[in-house]
């Protein structure tokens, strides 16, 4: 194939889509008494975060001296947003607020309120938006989260110009897309 910079271009869809482009919606659990309004706020100050990704397992057994593979189960890696913290701490004191239903400091137990029916897990969802702004061209939802990790905020005296932010990572049971098959649990045989 020769190098042809029309055919490129022709095949750009969009002049490719912009990972500036996103929203993030996360909804805290109702336990989480600052959930409410940092459920609002999250959308705005969510500054980073991924599309989520997946690994299907590889299953390998030996045959006669020969090594085969088979396509084993789905995992999913942790998923994590970087947030733009503000003088009022709102996400980041809900998002510890979370943790100590969780796990409290002190006492080293689950709050009664986050335990029943794995209420402490959420969903999330993340919007890939086009140039316009207005249209969704993807759209994942992040199924079953809570938090895991809350990165420290680093402080320091020489750092002028600039606005806090932390990362938090989240495990989650498994994403769907708007463009993923959800019917896809028939197995043909």
């Amino acid at each position: 194939m020769a190098f042809n910079l029309s055919e490129f271009v022709g095949n750009l869809a969009g002049d490719g889509a912009r990972p500036n482009l996103f929203s993030v919606s996360l909804v805290f659990p109702t336990f989480v008494s600052l959930g409410s309004e940092a459920s609002q706020k999250v959308t705005f100050m969510a500054k980073a975060t991924q599309l989520p990704g997946a690994t299907i397992g590889t299953v390998t057994t030996s045959y006669f001296g020969r090594e085969l593979k088979f396509a084993g189960n789905r995992t999913f890696a942790d998923w994590s947003l970087t947030v733009i913290n503000d003088e009022d701490f709102l996400v980041r004191n809900a998002l510890e607020q979370w943790m100590n239903a969780l796990n409290s400091h002190v006492g080293n137990a689950r709050d009664p309120n986050a335990i029943s029916a794995f209420n402490y897990q959420v969903d999330a969802s993340v919007n890939q938006y086009s140039k316009d702004g207005q249209s969704i061209i993807k759209q994942y939802q992040v199924v079953g989260l809570y938090p895991t990790d809350l990165a420290p905020i680093d402080l320091d005296w020489g750092t002028n110009d600039s606005i806090e932010e932390f990362q938090a990572t989240f495990a989650y049971q498994y994403w769907t897309s708007n463009t993923t098959d959800q019917d896809n649990a028939t197995i043909v045989i």
